[in-house]
């Protein structure tokens, strides 16, 4: 909280997504880490972002160094029949996830106690993205927040980084 106390929302929004972008993602997620754990809907989005680039600036990392397999394919289909057991959990998570999201536009409507944002964002994020997109636009649920209209996609397409480089790590 402190540099959005200190700073304007967008100012320092900025700042951090132009650091993380060009390789800075570590130090700021370090920092977050250190001294600025408590997560607001104001540090939500950038948040998000800077986990999300991590993760992908890892990955690049670890395939530029030559930790890969000897040939790239593509073949997704071919990884999960091998490995039923992420498909399985896949379909589980997606399916929590989207459950989530219906009980809290339920409880929404309700007046009731709601399901925090960190929770239905950390839902996406251990997998659960499909389902949480879908329960964005089918149930017409977060889809104002661009914390998550964004933040569910951005970590849609980390999920298939890491995907593709797990298919391809040559372990």
């Amino acid at each position: 909280m402190f540099l959005y106390s200190h700073t304007e929302n967008a100012q320092i929004d900025a700042i951090l997504t132009i650091g993380a972008l060009i390789g800075g993602s570590a130090g700021i997620l370090l920092a977050i880490l250190l001294f600025d754990r408590k997560t607001v809907k104001d540090n939500m989005m950038s948040r998000v972002f800077i986990v999300c680039v991590f993760v992908i600036q890892v990955i690049i990392l670890l395939m530029v160094k030559g930790h890969h397999a000897d040939h790239i394919t593509l073949a997704f289909w071919e990884f999960f029949a091998k490995y039923k057991i992420l498909l399985i959990y896949l379909a589980v998570i997606n399916f929590i996830a989207f459950a989530a999201y219906a009980v809290d536009k339920v409880n929404a409507a309700k007046h009731r106690s709601r399901i925090k944002i960190v929770t239905l964002l950390g839902l996406a994020f251990v997998g659960g993205s499909v389902g949480s997109l879908l329960a964005m636009y089918l149930l017409r649920h977060k889809t104002r927040k661009d914390y998550f209209t964004v933040g569910v996609p951005l970590i849609m397409i980390m999920q298939v980084v890491v995907i593709f480089y797990a298919m391809n790590a040559g372990w």
